[in-house]
């Protein structure tokens, strides 16, 4: 990647347009990883065409094809976690709002745009660069969770919460999984609700 300075054109700073190409390469990057054809259609060229810019743009920022990969992925996280945070934060203070709220922004993210859906659970992304990268999202969210309940329950934790965490988090993943690619057949607010009532009988016992 080049270090010379950038320059202002038109009224807009270098910077800022490469923060526009950067923008629009990893919305090029959730387009095709995101599409049926999954990581296969992901190439450098493939990104480029997509976004409709020179190869040299995309070296600007990216590495190759895996770096695209990863940042696209690591954007989507970040931003649904952030999302789901904050739902969970607004929602009354009371288990099943908050545990309804997060559950509700959640299912909501992955629905919403089948490419998020498809970056975040279908199995074609396994063998990928993104392999790491679901674990350690995977491992943020159970962290996440139990750090909602000690603060909420006023708990210590200790190996029991861990391993609801564990339970619940993986559990849903699966279930989002399953509903997306519709091998589990049930609507939104069935998901929501079932997987709330899990969630808040998991927590009465913890």
């Amino acid at each position: 990647m080049s270090s010379a300075p950038l320059r202002t054109y038109g009224g807009v700073s270098g910077t800022d347009r490469q923060a526009e190409r950067r923008a629009q390469l990893l919305e090029a990057g959730l387009d095709l990883l995101g599409s049926g054809d999954g990581p296969r259609a992901l190439t450098v060229r493939g990104a480029c065409r997509h976004a409709g810019l020179a190869a040299r743009y995309f070296y600007e920022n990216f590495a190759d094809r895996d770096a695209l990969a990863v940042a696209v992925y690591d954007r989507v996280v970040e931003g649904i976690a952030a999302a789901t945070l904050d739902a969970v934060e607004q929602a009354a203070a009371d288990a099943e709002a908050k545990v309804r709220a997060g559950l509700s922004r959640l299912v909501r993210a992955a629905a919403e745009d089948p490419r998020r859906g498809r970056l975040l659970f279908s199995p074609s992304m396994a063998d990928t660069a993104l392999a790491e990268r679901r674990v350690a999202s995977t491992r943020m969210f159970v962290e996440l969770l139990g750090v909602q309940a000690r603060e909420f329950y006023g708990v210590d934790g200790g190996t029991r919460l861990d391993i609801l965490a564990e339970m619940l988090v993986g559990g849903l993943a699966q279930t989002l999984t399953s509903w997306l690619d519709g091998s589990l057949e049930a609507t939104e607010d069935e998901i929501v609700d079932h997987c709330a009532e899990l969630f808040l009988a998991a927590s009465a016992t913890s």
